[in-house]
């Protein structure tokens, strides 16, 4: 008998408590406003894959690289079998699928960018704050290091400025 009365008196004592004294709490986070103190929308902020960032290069061992007027066709079609080895389960050339298309990436992002990505991509998730959004948009999926060598990875990139 005495467990009933205080499970009943402790069941009382949550439901008196939860329901409160009545009164509003002015700096509650959970109030709702009226129309007149609710705040302006948010802008619309650009995905991290559409945003362009070309001066950011990014956290690795590449911190300049120059890009050459010509492209080297050899160097493109080292670079196309390395993508289409290594990276095509994530990334298609022209959509968004597991991670972001590579098509028109340097319009958006510096080369040495791309080759840290690349060659460094959990440090970069970790300090760049531009890798941290894109992984938060595309659902947390990061992307593997495919240990690339400086040489293949700059095969890719060169792959990529033909998309």
């Amino acid at each position: 008998m005495k467990k009933v009365v205080m499970i009943i008196t402790g069941f009382g004592m949550m439901l008196f408590m939860a329901c409160g004294d009545g009164e509003k709490k002015k700096d509650s986070p959970y109030e709702k406003s009226t129309p007149t103190e609710q705040a302006a929308p948010a802008k619309s902020k650009v995905p991290a894959s559409e945003r362009v960032e070309l001066n950011n290069k990014g956290v690795g061992p590449i911190t300049s690289l120059a890009l050459p007027t010509e492209i080297d066709q050899t160097m493109v079609a080292h670079g196309k079998d390395v993508y289409e080895k290594m990276c095509t389960a994530c990334h298609k050339a022209d959509k968004k699928f597991i991670g972001p298309p590579p098509t028109g990436i340097l319009t958006r992002r510096s080369p040495e960018w791309i080759m840290n990505m690349i060659l460094n991509p959990e440090e970069m998730v970790k300090q760049d704050p531009l890798a941290k959004d894109l992984l938060m948009e595309f659902n947390g999926a990061p992307m593997a290091n495919q240990h690339l060598s400086e040489e293949e990875a700059r095969a890719v990139l060169e792959y990529f400025r033909t998309l």
